[in-house]
């Protein structure tokens, strides 16, 4: 099973290690393409601040965010999984998972990124501040530069098992499943059952939650079809229906009674 996640927009300050080795980090087939985004965003944050605070749509009070992309390079990493914070992750809650929980974690999930492409929760990164909808003015649109070297590598990573798709719509937008890939590929969109409406909140906790209800079961299932029943085992009111068509994803609605 491989877990697609969107990174967080908050995240915890860098560490005191080592600093980032971009040939070091997993899916190296993306480290190319890595190189570029991180050369230009150093740069940009390395010239005109305003400018730079523009292209990747800060606040005034979140001036502090260019001077850390200025110094990517040389600030300590973590792993990912303790750089990435906010609801879907405090939910899913990745150091408090048991050792055999923990390297289902290493294994399975992989959280897409605006400067990255997508990382393992395991490689070290340090806390940096780009999203996939920024637009760099040597690259474009991070979303449709991702999509090429993401179609040649993601395939692979996919492997034979499922995938389980909880990335919003911007991380979405960099790699969508085709084919036999995609036919095995589900989606998940959490609903206020009395409403039948999607709140924010409480969708990224639900998915963090399934998530880690998923990792700690040590269940594995093969395909989107053996994903609702093991979420109807571990207590999730799911409603989901195959595909009309080959090679389409599956869309999965998980209904929740509390907001919180």
């Amino acid at each position: 099973m491989l877990v697609l996640l969107p990174p967080s927009e908050g995240k915890a300050a860098s560490g005191r290690g080592a600093p980032l080795r971009t040939e070091s980090l997993s899916l190296p087939g993306l480290t190319a393409a890595r190189e570029e985004v991180l050369t230009e965003l150093v740069g940009l944050c390395s010239g005109d601040e305003d400018k730079a605070r523009d292209v990747l749509g800060l606040s005034e009070g979140l001036r502090g965010e260019v001077a850390k992309n200025r110094e990517l390079r040389t600030a300590g990493a973590r792993p990912a999984g303790e750089i990435y914070t906010g609801v879907l992750y405090d939910a899913l809650g990745l150091a408090s998972l048991d050792a055999a929980a923990k390297r289902r974690a290493a294994r399975s999930l992989l959280v897409f990124s605006g400067l990255w492409g997508a990382v393992r929760v395991t490689d070290r990164i340090p806390s940096y501040r780009c999203s996939m909808g920024v637009k760099l003015p040597g690259l474009g649109a991070l979303g449709a530069y991702w999509r090429t070297p993401m179609a040649e590598v993601l395939p692979e990573a996919a492997g034979s098992g499922l995938v389980l798709d909880l990335r919003s719509a911007a991380y979405a937008a960099a790699w969508k499943p085709k084919g036999e890939v995609a036919g095995r590929t589900a989606t998940v969109r959490v609903l206020h059952a009395p409403t039948r409406k999607v709140v924010s909140h409480f969708n990224k906790a639900t998915k963090g939650r399934i998530v880690r209800s998923l990792l700690t079961a040590g269940t594995a299932p093969k395909d989107p079809a053996e994903l609702v029943e093991a979420l109807r085992d571990l207590g999730y009111v799911v409603e989901a229906a195959a595909p009309a068509r080959a090679g389409a994803a599956w869309a999965l609605d998980v209904l929740v009674d509390e907001v919180h």
